[in-house]
């Protein structure tokens, strides 16, 4: 009995929420997390329903729209991270579409405004679908470079204020 071919992704993929009305975002693969995540910048629970509005007004794929999940669409989850951290967040289920696959994916909702990536893609939704090759991929270069030269230049600061 063969398993199914599971298509190669890179690290970082564009990929495309037809119920959002975006494409091309940026989404980060990470194996070390478990759950996906994406930007949610307002989330309100009103009566039985969830108001979401994705991404932030900074964001090129912010449209103010607010999307409503029925409660019997929403789910509750604990995130913890590798800190020990943990965190409540609302869970839904949205089409996603990666590599010309479409997918029903499983997103937390969080705030990435302060992330390089507004998507994360977790285990659980690769698991069976994908197989990941790091040097593949559309990583954000440019901001990758930048943000490693603002870090290098914090931590230089850091080791002269402390005499290290």
């Amino acid at each position: 009995m063969s398993s199914p071919t599971k298509n190669v992704i890179g690290r970082v993929e564009r990929v495309r929420f037809p119920s959002l009305g975006v494409k091309g975002v940026p989404a980060k693969i990470d194996t070390g997390a478990d759950a996906s995540s994406i930007w949610c910048s307002k989330i309100e629970l009103v009566d039985s329903q969830l108001h979401c509005t994705f991404f932030g007004k900074d964001s090129p794929f912010y449209n103010g729209k607010t999307i409503i999940f029925d409660k019997k669409d929403v789910d509750l989850t604990r995130i913890a991270n590798s800190f020990g951290h943990s965190e409540l967040r609302y869970k839904i289920k949205i089409p996603m579409e990666i590599r010309g696959r479409t997918i029903k994916a499983t997103f937390t909702l969080t705030d990435r405004s302060t992330k390089l990536y507004p998507v994360l893609i977790g285990r659980s939704m690769l698991r069976n679908k994908f197989v990941v090759d790091v040097s593949r991929g559309t990583p954000l270069h440019e901001e990758e470079d930048e943000r490693q030269k603002r870090l290098r230049k914090e931590m230089r600061r850091m080791r002269k204020e402390l005499n290290l």
